[in-house]
Order: C-alpha cells, then sequence, then structure tokens
C-alpha cells in the first residue's frame, strides 16, 4: 500500500469514527434551578421537610427557604424583593398582595391551620386561662402589625377585654419563635405562640393552655406563586406539592391541622 493510499484510508477510519461518536446520545447536564420561598418562621420545620422531598424527586433543583414574621416578607414581596412562593400565616398578608397584583391569585392554596397557646416555663403554674395573665409582669407577644401570632393575641385579649390593661406588660418579639425564647429563658412569665411551635422551646416550656377560638380569626396558612417569579412553573410546582397528599402528610406530622381551619362544631 502506498503512502497515499494509506493516509487516504486513516482519514477515511477517522472520519468515520468521529461520524459514529456523533451520532451516539450525549447526556445533558441537569440545569441548576434555584428556587426562593418566603414563608412563615412558624412552617420552619414542616417546610424544611417538604423542601429535601422536592428537591430529591427533582434532580437540579435547590429550595431557598427565606423565614421570618409574614408582614415582614409582604414588605419584601411589594418591594420586588426575588421570591417565587409566599406562605404566609395569616390570609390577611396575602389578600393584601393579591389585591395589588403582587401573586397569582389562580395559584392560591391553604395549605394548614394552627392553633394559637399561651406559653410558659414549666416551673410557672399559677397561669391557666386568659384572665390569669394578670399575675404575670411580662408577656411575650408578636408586634400584631407584623406578626400574625400577635394580631390573633390582640383579637383575643381584647375580647376578653383585658388587650389595654395588660398593655404595659407586653414584650414585643418580631416573630413567635422570638416569642417563645423570651419564655424559655425565662425573661417574660408568658408568651403567645402557636401549638407547633411550642415544642421547639423544649422541656424548659410547656402549653399553659389553647386561646379559645371563637375569640380570634382562624388561623389559615395560604401559599401561592408571587407574580414576579422567574419560575412560575417550578413555584406552581411547589404550592401544589405542598398543597398535596405528601405536603399535607408532612404539615400534619409537625402538629398543623390541615384547612379548612373554620372552627369546630364542639367549639361553636
Amino acid at each position: 500500500m502506498t503512502t497515499s493510499l494509506l493516509l487516504r484510508t486513516i482519514r477515511s477510519l477517522a472520519l468515520g469514527l468521529v461520524l459514529a461518536l456523533a451520532s451516539l446520545p450525549v447526556p445533558r447536564e441537569v440545569a441548576a434551578q434555584d428556587l426562593t420561598v418566603s414563608a412563615a418562621i412558624s412552617l420552619k420545620d414542616a417546610l424544611e421537610e417538604i423542601a429535601a422531598a422536592f428537591e430529591g424527586a427533582r434532580p437540579g433543583v435547590h429550595v431557598n427557604l427565606n423565614l421570618g414574621a409574614s408582614g415582614d416578607l409582604q414588605r419584601q414581596i411589594e418591594a420586588g424583593a426575588p421570591v417565587d412562593v409566599f406562605f404566609s400565616a395569616a390570609t390577611r398578608n396575602m389578600d393584601l398582595l393579591q389585591q395589588r397584583g403582587a401573586v397569582e391569585a389562580r395559584t392560591r392554596r391553604d395549605v394548614a391551620c394552627n392553633r394559637l397557646v399561651v406559653v410558659t416555663r414549666v416551673d410557672e403554674t399559677g397561669i391557666a386561662t386568659l384572665e390569669e395573665l394578670e399575675s404575670a409582669e411580662r408577656i411575650a407577644i408578636g408586634t400584631p402589625k407584623s406578626v400574625p401570632a400577635g394580631q390573633y393575641a390582640k383579637e383575643a385579649l381584647e375580647a376578653a377585654g383585658l388587650w389595654s390593661r395588660l398593655h404595659e406588660r407586653y414584650v414585643f418579639a418580631e416573630n413567635v419563635r422570638q416569642a417563645l425564647e423570651y419564655v424559655k429563658r425565662g425573661e417574660t412569665e408568658a408568651g403567645f405562640v402557636y401549638r407547633t411551635d411550642a415544642a421547639a422551646g423544649g422541656e424548659d416550656v410547656r402549653i399553659a393552655f389553647e386561646v379559645d377560638r371563637r375569640l380570634h380569626g382562624a388561623i389559615t396558612y395560604p401559599a401561592a406563586v408571587v407574580a414576579g417569579s422567574r419560575r412560575r412553573a417550578l413555584a406552581r410546582e411547589f404550592v401544589e406539592f405542598v398543597a398535596g397528599a405528601g405536603g399535607q402528610a408532612a404539615l400534619e406530622r409537625h402538629g398543623f391541622p390541615l384547612a379548612p381551619c373554620g372552627i369546630a362544631e364542639d367549639d361553636a
């Protein structure tokens, strides 16, 4: 075989190999997708579990949880914060965003309920009713304008005729977890939190009593896709995931009664 023929043969074989390799399916890399979820801090433990399950079912997806008081989160969204999904601990905050076109109304779902309780340290046994809060020198309560738990507590205290009488004793907190910490550290004798938060106080805190649900509005957690989301399809998937069987089971495991959140007949 001449040198020129040999070179032509090699080039032909090389070209054939390149074409053969080009025809093979090339595995595509999974594009990383970050989803930012702003949520009431009382949902922290449940949403961490749900987010991990959502990520596990969708390789490349990462859920960033931005936790805080619902009122503060609402204002962040109104200011244009890059948020994809909002979970509020009150319908009020979601209603305001919906009225202003800041969330997609058709994606809105009520995903959970809660109960308002008063907690004390375990060695405090003299508080078992709203009226007995008058024996406390300091009472932890979320700032009503931004913390739904604080707003519900204010409603209940007003209905019981106690809000003004106890006003000098309030220690206002930025969120329910901070109110719980005030009680746990002994900085206040009592505090208003959600039943689902009480367990986070550990052995130092106990539930003194549950606030009569007839004294305040139903504690409902709505979720919706934020109108400015850059990942609307994925955001809608996450909302439906939480509203679905798996998400609801996780919420129930963390102590959240499931929606609807009206007063039961035996409480009426």
